[in-house]
């Protein structure tokens, strides 16, 4: 990655691409006062909005007025990025913000990398790791309580559960090498009691810390769920009632849906990816066998599967699986079944118990069962719903806090079968260097690299 003693001013456009009522051009390093003092004529002071001209910097016609609008200036290290940056807020025309920039540059500014401002407050230290991964989300955010989880990570709930669980593992780490280095001492720390009890005591606050962070990666990341089954089967009729309006074309004939359909819904904060594919089923028609391969590559690449059969016809589970699926059922997914068109059928509507793959009955026509289904769903991905603690995380995260806790799981297991102080520590600086990864105070470069890269240009 680069490194935090970069000098280069930087530059971009900070708005999004197209029309709008303003754009922002952003500016960060040494150079970004003089840049804006040659731009506006004079260097606004610090934190002040200034409405003034945005001139152009060409000696082909100086002096050129490019736009008119607000110019600020921060002096860092009170910056976002902790250097000087300067934002040009003019008229969100696409061409004239390219002329703008263009003028920037020419004084001395490069173009920024994706993330290079995030990056560069993340190296100056005005945030961590986990904050500035917590812009790209509340950006890319899919719900509300996504938006909100987001900026609870940006504001530092999420560091702060992080920097609770390292303090004491720190405090836990000198306790025990205490008793290594010193073992003339009479109090044998490692056979004292404490020792073990502060063990099971971090191994429960991180378990309560993992759950937060894999609730906020599934609100953050969603599930992408894909309905199979026959033609006519009813998926369609599913997807509509899942996502409350008509989105998928339903009829009698069979084979209606020959394209892949995408929904997206929230389920109490839950980001639902849905998607409607055609039935699986051998056909003459060029078309249809290509919904067909279609439908068979998003199965593949689903977090689950909704088989949707026809509870008025075959219900044998195991045939309906080899004719739709054949050599492929062994690389399926996490699947549940709906059996659909219980209002014909008899059957009751709701979760059916004793069935080897989990099963419910509705009608999508009725409504009946949906309600069902949809606690089903939440239940099945280990959705626990909205709380005030909530905050943002990523995989990344999850596998950190994974590793942390099997780095302390071990080291338990070294104290009580062996009393094995100097592995204990081992696995204790091991536990400590995982879950630095989360807020970036141990992070490799490559790391790095793959987290800012994935930003928009201008944050």
């Amino acid at each position: 990655m680069h490194p935090a003693a970069d000098t280069d001013t930087i530059a971009a456009i900070a708005t999004a691409p197209g029309r709008g009522g303003i754009g922002v051009i952003r500016i960060s390093g040494p150079e970004a006062g003089s840049i804006l003092a040659a731009i506006c004529g004079a260097l606004p002071p610090p934190r002040q909005a200034t409405l003034t001209d945005f001139r152009e910097h060409d000696p082909a016609a100086p002096g050129t007025v490019l736009d008119r609008g607000i110019a600020l200036y921060f002096a860092g290290p009170h910056s976002f990025t902790g250097e000087d940056v300067a934002e040009l807020q003019g008229h969100g025309g696409p061409v004239v913000l390219d002329l703008l920039l263009q003028s920037v540059l020419r004084h001395g500014a490069r173009l920024a990398r994706p993330g290079e401002f995030s990056e560069r407050a993340f190296l100056n230290g005005k945030i961590d790791l986990a904050q500035a991964e917590a812009i790209a989300d509340l950006i890319d955010s899919s719900t509300a309580h996504a938006a909100r989880n987001a900026m609870r990570s940006l504001q530092g709930a999420f560091s702060e559960r992080i920097h609770e669980l390292l303090q004491e593992l720190v405090s836990l780490r000198v306790f025990v090498e205490a008793s290594i280095d010193f073992p003339e001492e009479e109090v044998d720390f490692l056979a004292d009691a404490q020792v073990a009890k502060r063990l099971d005591t971090l191994l429960v606050q991180l378990a309560s810390v993992r759950e937060a962070a894999r609730n906020g990666v599934l609100v953050r990341e969603g599930m992408t769920l894909v309905l199979t089954g026959k033609p006519n089967a009813g998926k369609s009729s599913v997807m509509n009632a899942l996502a409350g309006r008509d989105t998928a074309i339903v009829t009698a004939v069979p084979g209606t849906t020959r394209d892949i359909l995408r929904e997206q819904i929230a389920l109490d904060g839950l980001p639902l990816h849905i998607i409607d594919t055609a039935g699986l089923h051998d056909s003459p028609d060029t078309v249809e066998q290509e919904g067909i391969r279609r439908a068979r590559q998003e199965i593949e690449r689903a977090d689950r599967l909704l088989l949707v059969i026809d509870s008025t016809g075959e219900q044998d589970v195991d045939t309906i699986l080899q004719q739709s699926f054949g050599e492929m059922r062994a690389r399926l997914p996490a699947m549940s079944i709906v059996m659909n068109k219980c209002d014909l059928s008899g059957l009751a509507p709701g979760t059916m118990h004793d069935t080897p793959i989990p099963t419910v009955a509705v009608s999508a026509l009725t409504g009946a069962g949906m309600n069902a289904l949809r606690e089903h769903l939440k239940h099945v991905v280990g959705y626990q719903g909205i709380s005030g603690g909530d905050f943002s995380a990523r995989r990344r995260h999850l596998d950190a806090l994974e590793r942390t806790e099997a780095a302390l799981l071990a080291g338990s297991a070294q104290l009580r079968e062996f009393a094995a102080g100097e592995l204990l520590a081992e696995h204790l600086r091991l536990a400590q260097h995982s879950l630095g990864e989360i807020t970036g105070e141990f992070s490799a470069d490559d790391l790095l690299g793959r987290i800012f890269t994935s930003f928009c240009i201008g944050k």
